[in-house]
Protein backbone atom coordinates (compact mmCIF):
# COMPACT_ATOMS: atom_id res chain seq x y z
CA UNK A 1 0.00 0.00 0.00
CA UNK A 2 2.56 2.37 -1.28
CA UNK A 3 -0.29 5.07 -1.25
CA UNK A 4 -0.72 4.94 1.92
CA UNK A 5 3.06 6.53 3.13
CA UNK A 6 2.74 9.84 1.71
CA UNK A 7 -0.66 10.66 3.69
CA UNK A 8 1.21 9.24 7.06
CA UNK A 9 3.91 11.45 7.20
CA UNK A 10 2.16 14.20 5.86
CA UNK A 11 -0.04 13.52 9.16
CA UNK A 12 3.14 12.06 11.21
CA UNK A 13 5.14 15.69 10.53
CA UNK A 14 1.53 18.25 11.39
CA UNK A 15 1.09 15.92 14.78
CA UNK A 16 4.69 16.53 15.75
CA UNK A 17 4.21 20.91 15.01
CA UNK A 18 1.16 20.66 17.02
CA UNK A 19 -0.03 18.06 19.41
CA UNK A 20 -1.45 18.06 22.26
CA UNK A 21 -4.01 16.32 24.85
CA UNK A 22 -7.53 16.53 25.19
CA UNK A 23 -9.03 16.25 28.88
CA UNK A 24 -9.16 12.48 28.75
CA UNK A 25 -5.71 12.36 27.43
CA UNK A 26 -6.09 11.42 24.27
CA UNK A 27 -3.35 12.89 21.94
CA UNK A 28 -4.97 15.59 19.34
CA UNK A 29 -4.03 17.51 16.54
CA UNK A 30 -4.59 21.05 16.77
CA UNK A 31 -3.53 23.54 13.55
CA UNK A 32 -5.72 26.75 14.12
CA UNK A 33 -6.07 28.95 17.18
CA UNK A 34 -8.54 29.45 19.49
CA UNK A 35 -9.56 32.95 18.47
CA UNK A 36 -10.22 31.88 14.75
CA UNK A 37 -12.27 29.09 15.83
CA UNK A 38 -14.09 31.17 18.55
CA UNK A 39 -14.81 33.66 16.19
CA UNK A 40 -16.17 31.43 13.58
CA UNK A 41 -18.34 29.96 16.75
CA UNK A 42 -20.07 33.13 16.81
CA UNK A 43 -20.16 34.19 13.55
CA UNK A 44 -21.87 30.68 12.74
CA UNK A 45 -24.17 30.86 16.10
CA UNK A 46 -25.83 34.31 15.34
CA UNK A 47 -26.60 33.52 11.47
CA UNK A 48 -28.50 30.05 13.40
CA UNK A 49 -30.24 32.50 15.39
CA UNK A 50 -31.21 34.68 12.37
CA UNK A 51 -32.19 31.74 9.82
CA UNK A 52 -33.99 29.25 12.54
CA UNK A 53 -37.04 29.49 14.72
CA UNK A 54 -36.18 29.83 18.57
CA UNK A 55 -38.36 27.88 21.19
CA UNK A 56 -41.02 30.21 24.08
CA UNK A 57 -38.69 31.57 26.38
CA UNK A 58 -39.65 29.48 29.05
CA UNK A 59 -37.65 26.39 27.29
CA UNK A 60 -34.70 28.71 27.15
CA UNK A 61 -34.89 29.27 30.38
CA UNK A 62 -34.97 25.91 31.36
CA UNK A 63 -32.37 24.70 29.15
CA UNK A 64 -30.39 27.51 30.50
CA UNK A 65 -31.11 27.01 34.13
CA UNK A 66 -29.25 23.39 33.56
CA UNK A 67 -26.03 25.03 31.56
CA UNK A 68 -25.25 27.30 34.22
CA UNK A 69 -25.21 24.71 36.69
CA UNK A 70 -23.10 22.58 34.92
CA UNK A 71 -20.73 25.77 33.57
CA UNK A 72 -20.58 27.02 37.45
CA UNK A 73 -18.38 23.15 37.76
CA UNK A 74 -15.59 24.21 34.73
CA UNK A 75 -12.35 26.08 35.98
CA UNK A 76 -12.49 29.48 36.43
CA UNK A 77 -10.39 30.11 32.87
CA UNK A 78 -13.03 27.94 31.16
CA UNK A 79 -15.65 29.41 32.85
CA UNK A 80 -14.62 32.76 31.09
CA UNK A 81 -15.90 31.78 27.60
CA UNK A 82 -19.24 33.08 26.21
CA UNK A 83 -21.14 30.43 27.22
CA UNK A 84 -24.36 30.83 25.16
CA UNK A 85 -27.49 28.08 24.26
CA UNK A 86 -30.23 28.46 22.66
CA UNK A 87 -33.20 26.05 21.92
CA UNK A 88 -34.45 25.96 18.29
CA UNK A 89 -37.51 25.20 17.08
CA UNK A 90 -37.24 21.69 15.27
CA UNK A 91 -39.06 18.12 15.95
CA UNK A 92 -35.19 16.53 15.45
CA UNK A 93 -34.03 15.46 18.68
CA UNK A 94 -30.55 16.90 18.22
CA UNK A 95 -27.94 19.48 20.06
CA UNK A 96 -25.00 20.55 18.83
CA UNK A 97 -21.80 23.11 20.16
CA UNK A 98 -19.78 25.33 18.72
CA UNK A 99 -16.10 26.76 19.49
CA UNK A 100 -16.60 29.41 21.74
CA UNK A 101 -19.25 28.47 23.91
CA UNK A 102 -21.94 28.15 21.91
CA UNK A 103 -24.70 25.72 22.22
CA UNK A 104 -28.02 25.04 20.73
CA UNK A 105 -30.49 22.57 21.63
CA UNK A 106 -33.62 21.60 19.46
CA UNK A 107 -37.56 21.12 20.69
CA UNK A 108 -37.49 17.77 19.88
CA UNK A 109 -34.62 17.01 21.74
CA UNK A 110 -37.04 18.19 25.11
CA UNK A 111 -39.44 15.18 24.50
CA UNK A 112 -36.97 13.06 24.30
CA UNK A 113 -34.78 13.99 27.64
CA UNK A 114 -38.12 13.80 30.00
CA UNK A 115 -36.34 15.73 33.03
CA UNK A 116 -33.60 17.77 33.61
CA UNK A 117 -30.77 14.97 34.68
CA UNK A 118 -31.77 13.66 31.14
CA UNK A 119 -31.18 16.77 29.65
CA UNK A 120 -27.78 17.66 31.57
CA UNK A 121 -26.87 14.37 29.82
CA UNK A 122 -26.97 16.52 26.82
CA UNK A 123 -25.59 19.81 27.68
CA UNK A 124 -22.40 18.21 29.31
CA UNK A 125 -21.92 16.64 26.24
CA UNK A 126 -22.21 19.36 24.11
CA UNK A 127 -19.70 21.48 26.86
CA UNK A 128 -17.54 18.03 26.82
CA UNK A 129 -17.35 19.10 22.87
CA UNK A 130 -15.77 22.53 23.52
CA UNK A 131 -13.78 21.75 26.55
CA UNK A 132 -12.08 18.85 24.29
CA UNK A 133 -11.34 21.26 21.04
CA UNK A 134 -13.05 19.01 19.22
CA UNK A 135 -13.87 21.53 16.27
CA UNK A 136 -10.42 22.55 15.57
CA UNK A 137 -8.87 18.91 16.07
CA UNK A 138 -11.72 17.74 13.63
CA UNK A 139 -10.31 20.57 11.04
CA UNK A 140 -7.46 20.21 11.65
CA UNK A 141 -7.83 16.12 10.56
CA UNK A 142 -9.70 17.14 7.34
CA UNK A 143 -6.95 19.60 6.35
CA UNK A 144 -4.22 16.98 7.37
CA UNK A 145 -6.02 14.51 5.30
CA UNK A 146 -7.12 17.15 2.10
CA UNK A 147 -3.48 17.94 2.33
CA UNK A 148 -2.06 14.19 2.37
CA UNK A 149 -4.47 13.04 -0.80
CA UNK A 150 -3.23 16.25 -2.86
CA UNK A 151 0.88 15.04 -2.29
CA UNK A 152 -0.47 11.85 -3.62
CA UNK A 153 -2.46 13.16 -6.43
CA UNK A 154 0.76 15.62 -7.63
CA UNK A 155 3.46 12.82 -7.40
CA UNK A 156 1.41 9.76 -8.90
CA UNK A 157 0.37 11.46 -12.47
CA UNK A 158 -3.22 10.51 -11.57
CA UNK A 159 -4.47 12.93 -14.12
CA UNK A 160 -6.42 9.67 -16.34
CA UNK A 161 -10.19 9.13 -15.56
CA UNK A 162 -8.79 6.23 -13.87
CA UNK A 163 -6.44 7.97 -11.85
CA UNK A 164 -9.51 10.76 -10.64
CA UNK A 165 -11.89 7.27 -10.07
CA UNK A 166 -8.60 5.97 -7.75
CA UNK A 167 -8.59 9.34 -6.13
CA UNK A 168 -12.19 9.10 -5.55
CA UNK A 169 -11.82 5.59 -3.86
CA UNK A 170 -8.43 7.12 -1.93
CA UNK A 171 -10.43 10.23 -1.06
CA UNK A 172 -13.83 7.60 0.30
CA UNK A 173 -10.82 5.23 2.23
CA UNK A 174 -9.88 8.74 3.86
CA UNK A 175 -12.99 9.56 4.85
CA UNK A 176 -14.08 6.15 6.44
CA UNK A 177 -10.74 5.40 7.91
CA UNK A 178 -9.80 8.88 9.30
CA UNK A 179 -12.17 11.30 9.65
CA UNK A 180 -15.23 9.62 10.91
CA UNK A 181 -13.34 7.55 13.62
CA UNK A 182 -11.80 10.55 15.15
CA UNK A 183 -15.92 12.18 15.00
CA UNK A 184 -16.62 8.63 16.53
CA UNK A 185 -13.66 9.03 19.30
CA UNK A 186 -15.32 12.70 19.77
CA UNK A 187 -18.69 11.71 20.12
CA UNK A 188 -17.26 8.88 23.00
CA UNK A 189 -14.77 11.17 24.64
CA UNK A 190 -17.81 13.78 24.89
CA UNK A 191 -20.21 11.86 26.20
CA UNK A 192 -17.48 10.88 29.25
CA UNK A 193 -16.64 14.39 29.97
CA UNK A 194 -20.19 15.49 29.74
CA UNK A 195 -21.53 12.40 32.29
CA UNK A 196 -18.11 13.42 34.88
CA UNK A 197 -19.75 17.50 34.41
CA UNK A 198 -23.36 16.82 35.27
CA UNK A 199 -22.31 14.86 38.46
CA UNK A 200 -20.61 17.26 39.82
CA UNK A 201 -23.25 19.84 39.13
CA UNK A 202 -25.95 17.23 40.87
CA UNK A 203 -27.53 15.89 38.52
CA UNK A 204 -28.21 12.26 38.30
CA UNK A 205 -25.82 10.15 36.05
CA UNK A 206 -27.69 6.99 35.76
CA UNK A 207 -30.40 9.62 33.84
CA UNK A 208 -27.51 9.17 31.06
CA UNK A 209 -28.27 6.06 30.38
CA UNK A 210 -32.28 6.25 30.48
CA UNK A 211 -31.63 9.13 27.68
CA UNK A 212 -30.06 7.25 25.42
CA UNK A 213 -33.16 4.30 25.88
CA UNK A 214 -35.24 6.83 25.38
CA UNK A 215 -33.36 7.78 22.06
CA UNK A 216 -33.60 4.19 20.83
CA UNK A 217 -37.42 3.92 21.82
CA UNK A 218 -37.90 6.95 18.92
CA UNK A 219 -35.19 5.43 16.60
CA UNK A 220 -36.82 2.28 16.55
CA UNK A 221 -33.25 1.02 15.83
CA UNK A 222 -33.09 3.02 12.34
CA UNK A 223 -29.15 4.19 12.42
CA UNK A 224 -26.19 4.08 9.73
CA UNK A 225 -23.80 0.82 10.19
CA UNK A 226 -21.45 2.21 12.38
CA UNK A 227 -18.50 1.95 10.37
CA UNK A 228 -20.20 4.70 8.41
CA UNK A 229 -21.46 6.67 11.05
CA UNK A 230 -20.12 9.62 12.76
CA UNK A 231 -21.64 8.63 15.93
CA UNK A 232 -21.13 5.65 17.91
CA UNK A 233 -24.21 3.02 18.04
CA UNK A 234 -27.05 3.96 20.56
CA UNK A 235 -25.57 0.52 22.22
CA UNK A 236 -22.67 1.29 22.20
CA UNK A 237 -23.10 4.71 23.96
CA UNK A 238 -24.90 2.90 26.89
CA UNK A 239 -21.87 0.87 27.41
CA UNK A 240 -19.44 3.76 27.23
CA UNK A 241 -21.57 5.65 30.11
CA UNK A 242 -22.28 2.49 32.37
CA UNK A 243 -18.20 1.59 32.04
CA UNK A 244 -17.67 5.32 33.66
CA UNK A 245 -20.71 5.61 36.25
CA UNK A 246 -19.10 3.91 39.09
CA UNK A 247 -16.86 6.71 39.25
CA UNK A 248 -19.62 9.21 38.27
CA UNK A 249 -22.19 8.54 40.80
CA UNK A 250 -19.16 9.12 43.44
CA UNK A 251 -19.07 12.30 42.06
CA UNK A 252 -22.62 12.66 42.10
CA UNK A 253 -23.03 11.58 45.87
CA UNK A 254 -20.35 14.33 46.51
CA UNK A 255 -21.65 16.67 44.81
CA UNK A 256 -25.34 16.83 46.27
CA UNK A 257 -24.15 16.26 50.03
CA UNK A 258 -22.52 19.51 49.89
CA UNK A 259 -25.30 21.31 48.90
CA UNK A 260 -25.36 21.07 44.66
CA UNK A 261 -29.06 20.22 44.34
CA UNK A 262 -30.55 22.23 40.96
CA UNK A 263 -33.77 22.34 40.52
CA UNK A 264 -34.30 23.76 37.04
CA UNK A 265 -38.53 24.08 36.28
CA UNK A 266 -39.51 22.02 32.86
CA UNK A 267 -41.56 24.28 31.24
Amino acid sequence: MRWLRPLAITALCASIAACTTSPTGRSQLLLLSDSELNEMGRQAFTQYQQELPTADQASHRYVQCIADAIVAELPAQQQQLDWQIRVFKSEQPNAFALPGGYMGVNTGMLDVATNQDQLASVVGHEIGHVLANHANERASTESATSLGLSVISSTSGMQSAGGQQLMGVLGMGAQYGIVLPFSRAHESEADVIGLDLMAQAGFDPRESVTLWENMQAVSGGASPPPWMSTHPGQGQRIEGLQANMDRALARYEQARSNGRTPNCPRP
